[in-house]
């Protein structure tokens, strides 16, 4: 009642008339609640399409043409494994017209590697994320060229089910706010006019550009300096095994030499600046490490996936050189970090494998995450010496860590000589007292089971 009911009255007639079907048309529903671009909204801009030369790439880039677009292709030298010549895109894209630009993105990609291995950051089923973490390398480098050419608006070629559209979009706005994005399969337009490789081809050919379905794949594939990832077609089924994939960079461990091979890492401030006596930029490491680690077959891995839509995945991936670089660097840690500093840095590693993932790398509690892992590698110093053997990896020695909390006197189980330095065992006793008070306490609390299962339980 009074004043205030009656305004209250008000604004709720208001919003009822406004929520009513016949005030606000379907499409004024979709115009408000979407702002997904469609093909034939890009008539006069001036589009950056990320390409790879291949079949996708020229269809879109000339739909986006005939549309009244300006194009302009745009590719990433990850310094991928499977290209021989990165320079081949820029050929294949200009029967379409289009000028493409090859940003020289290596030593980003190996600086990036450098921090995920710093970090640990290893996502579901303990593999070595090297797609997600290229896709920051990627973005970011591609945006700044594409602003330099005053492109005003990105295109990808994710599809509408997987992560790579988050992670494209979401850092092409963090990124550049201002920079739209244009995501061609998730336009009903081109996803009807294209619904299969075959109307793609026919489509170039009918524009005089010469172009072939090829023979389907078993699977599709990935890569850059850190690894490949095989997902799709035929590895989507749990029944297939992930041996069908023909590895790029490392081998199956059959196909590995029969002998040991030794290698020697040095690390500074948990990354690594020599391997076998020769110091070398973390490109040239990475370099040296996937060729030691892929030749004795490292760096296999096949995991189920939590996407960032909520779906499960499953994928099939190579990182040799990240895996015994990552494993080499762990032993350090375990020496240099007491063990609170372990559980941290556990803590912090999970949050950045996720957050890369997830396409927040640049989000700040990613660079609070990693500025923590900073100051915990700071003295992960060291050298390791391994041997290496059909996709194992066997220490050998480890050497040289000034920071090591590990004391040989205070580990050993023989007694010290003198007793000064080392640990006094009599010393132990109140401490073991005091850990009693809070078993008794329990154990008369009712709240200790241990009680072994009888046969007749299990019956």
């Amino acid at each position: 009642n009074g004043p205030a009911g009656s305004i209250l009255c008000y604004k709720l007639s208001m919003l009822f008339r406004l929520c009513r079907p016949s005030s606000i048309s379907r499409s004024n529903v979709l115009a408000r609640f979407s702002s997904a671009l469609t093909v034939s909204q890009l008539k006069g801009e001036t589009v950056g399409v990320c390409v790879s030369g291949g079949l996708d790439s020229r269809t879109v880039s000339t739909r986006l043409q005939e549309a009244g677009a300006t194009v302009m292709g745009f590719c990433a030298d990850l310094d991928q494994p499977d290209e021989d010549d990165i320079m081949d895109v820029k050929t294949k894209m200009a029967p379409c017209g289009v000028e493409t630009f090859i940003v020289d993105l290596k030593d980003d990609i190996a600086d990036m590697a450098f921090e995920v291995i710093k970090a640990q950051a290893r996502y579901d089923g303990g593999y070595w994320n090297t797609t997600g973490l290229a896709r920051a390398v990627t973005v970011r480098g591609l945006l700044d060229e594409m602003e330099r050419q005053g492109c005003t608006v990105l295109s990808h070629g994710a599809t509408g089910r997987g992560n790579d559209q988050i992670r494209f979009e979401r850092y092409t706005n963090v990124l550049r706010p201002g920079m739209k994005v244009y995501a061609p399969w998730r336009d009903p337009e081109l996803i009807a006019q294209f619904p299969g490789r075959k109307q793609m081809a026919d489509y170039l050919m009918s524009k005089g550009i010469e172009a072939e379905v090829g023979v389907k794949k078993r699977y599709s594939t990935d890569a850059n300096l850190a690894g490949l990832s095989h997902e799709a077609e035929d590895l989507e089924f749990l029944t297939t095994s992930s041996r069908i994939v023909e590895p790029t960079m490392t081998c199956w461990p059959e196909d590995a030499p029969d002998k040991i091979e030794k290698c020697s890492i040095v690390f500074s401030e948990g990354k690594a600046v020599s391997i076998n006596g020769k110091e070398m930029s973390p490109l040239e490491v990475m370099r040296e490490a996937n060729a030691i680690g892929g030749r004795n077959g490292l760096g296999m891995a096949n995991a189920m996936e939590n996407r960032v839509i909520g779906t499960k995945s499953r994928g099939v991936y190579e990182a040799p050189g990240m895996d015994l670089l990552g494993y080499c660097l762990s032993q350090v840690y375990q020496i240099v970090l007491d063990k609170r500093s372990t559980e941290l840095f556990k803590m912090m590693s999970t949050q950045v494998a996720n957050q890369i993932y997830d396409g927040r790398y640049f989000d700040p509690s990613t660079r609070a995450a990693l500025a923590a892992i900073d100051t915990l590698a700071s003295r992960a110093d060291g050298k390791v010496d391994v041997s290496l053997y059909k996709g194992t990896v066997f220490i050998d020695s480890i050497s040289d860590v000034p920071h090591s909390v590990y004391v040989e006197e205070y580990a050993s189980m023989e007694a010290d000589e003198g007793e000064q330095e080392g640990l006094n065992p009599t010393s132990a006793q109140g401490f073991v007292e005091i850990q009693r008070c809070e078993a008794t306490a329990l154990a008369k609390a009712g709240q200790i089971t241990a009680r072994r299962k009888e046969y007749s339980d299990m019956k």
